[in-house]
């Protein structure tokens, strides 16, 4: 184990530093550049922790998801702590400003299923993957859907409010057999549920329904082999969403919002709608944009159909046959603690050794551990040809050899990962030079080193400014 040789500037001091020594596996010493140009306001060097990843949270996360965290190579900075240059940020509903985002700042992650509360186009503009925590929060959204299911089978809403008016009164106990009869309803038992969207939610409220005694029906066009493995197998699968909600007594929506030319902005509209049974119940726990409002205000002033949802609406916010509640989904501790250690856990393995998993913005990507003699370099850049092919040259003329790598692309965006033999340099090995020349090629966006030393070895092409 040799070490490696950072160089940094620091910060409000002096114009360079003493070099920081950290360590890798290879035959050689490694040179990265740190701090060229000039540094803007980077907050109270007092507070700097250098040779550590620095995590920005806006939001309470959770202490057991933050935990994931090793508190020997991370610095995990809470909501009102200075956090001006983190290396990755972690949120729950923040609305995210492009302000809010450092120039150091490699990768941010949301603890929960959706992120609308994020610059997603602008971040994946800027080279930063987003993540998100699909499943984690499953168990509590699914345990919602079925209060709400119980919630549309009778008026338990109507009925708790009049016995609140009637104790007011001094009349409940007289009263409470007697009115009884006002808030009847019906059994879940052999009732029929459409699942729309049968994911990690979707899957798992057909299972929990299908205990119940119901029947189902599902439709989900995406639906994944491991989403379809978990479902009760006399789930009724159909080809379209009237076809799933023709005949069916309960409807969940579980699909996210799509904005723009074939999204999913009003998808249970006057065309869905028109297939429901005269006393269907939709529930929406998925996004309130979904459903179209005025037709299914259409539709509950013309029986006694039902809507529950946690999603706010000015329309049927005091509809007798709506039930609109609180955004409670994910509000419960165990669903907290999940989305945030898998949000802590995903961070980790991309600031750790470049993988990718569960981002909205980048492609799924992982190669095997580094090998001994080795550095890894990623590299992301815009989604046209030629690009990888510059960056392959780049390293074979600095007489670097590649040992493994993969590339995948996602929309615009393309991301490299690639393992650099340090085999034969005996003396220190620079990486400077190829780094520079790689970030500010034509359509890179940012690289990274990866070799051991927190925090370091990022560089970005900001406009044909070499930033790093």
């Amino acid at each position: 184990m040799l070490s490696a040789r950072i160089f940094s500037r620091q910060i409000a001091r002096s114009s360079h530093a003493a070099p920081a020594i950290g360590s890798i596996r290879g035959l050689a010493d490694v040179e990265v550049e740190q701090g060229r140009g000039e540094w803007k306001t980077y907050g109270d060097v007092e507070n700097y922790n250098e040779g550590m990843y620095q995590i920005k949270c806006f939001n309470k996360i959770s202490p057991v998801g933050l935990g994931e965290f090793p508190t020997s190579s991370y610095d995990v900075r809470l909501n009102e702590q200075e956090a001006l240059n983190a290396h990755a940020i972690l949120l729950r509903s923040h609305k995210l400003q492009e302000e809010d985002v450092p120039k150091t700042v490699r990768a941010i992650a949301r603890c929960g299923a959706g992120t609308n509360n994020i610059p997603v186009a602008r971040m994946t503009e800027l080279g930063i993957p987003v993540f998100n925590t699909p499943g984690a929060n499953a168990n509590a959204v699914k345990e919602l859907v079925l209060c709400g299911m119980l919630l549309g089978s009778r008026r338990v809403v109507d009925g708790i409010n009049h016995m609140k008016e009637l104790g007011s009164q001094g009349l409940a106990r007289e009263r409470v057999e007697k009115d009884k009869a006002m808030f009847g309803g019906q059994e879940l038992k052999g009732k029929t549920l459409a699942v729309i969207g049968l994911g990690h939610i979707g899957s798992q409220t057909a299972a929990d329904a299908r205990a119940l005694g119901m029947n189902l029906k599902g439709y989900d066009p995406g639906l994944s082999v491991s989403s379809a493995l978990k479902l009760p197998k006399d789930l009724d699968l159909v080809d379209s969403i009237a076809a799933a909600v023709t005949g069916a007594d309960y409807i969940s929506i579980n699909i996210p919002y799509v904005k723009g030319e074939n999204g999913t902005h009003g998808i249970i509209g006057p065309d869905v709608i028109s297939h429901f049974k005269p006393k269907a119940i939709l529930l929406n726990f998925a996004r309130g944009e979904l459903v179209d409002s005025a037709a299914m205000k259409t539709f509950l002033d013309a029986g006694d159909g039902r809507y529950i949802t946690d999603f706010p609406d000015d329309e049927m916010w005091d509809h007798k046959n709506a039930v609109v509640l609180p955004h409670l989904g994910a509000s419960t501790e165990e669903a907290e603690d999940a989305a945030a250690a898998m949000a802590a856990d995903t961070i980790r393995d991309y600031l750790e050794s470049g993988t990718i998993r569960n981002s909205v913005n980048f492609p799924s990507t992982s190669l095997p551990d580094r090998p001994d003699n080795c550095v890894r370099f990623t590299v992301v850049n815009d989604n046209v040809p030629g690009v990888l092919a510059h960056i392959t040259e780049t390293f074979g003329a600095e007489n670097l050899n590649i040992i493994q790598q993969v590339n995948q692309s996602r929309g615009d965006v393309a991301y490299n990962v690639l393992d650099i033999d340090t085999t034969g340099h005996e003396d220190v090995l620079s990486f400077k030079n190829v780094q520079e020349r790689i970030t500010m090629l034509e359509g890179v966006l940012s690289s990274r080193v990866i070799y051991g030393e927190p925090g370091t070895g990022y560089a970005k092409n900001l406009g044909g400014d070499y930033f790093v």
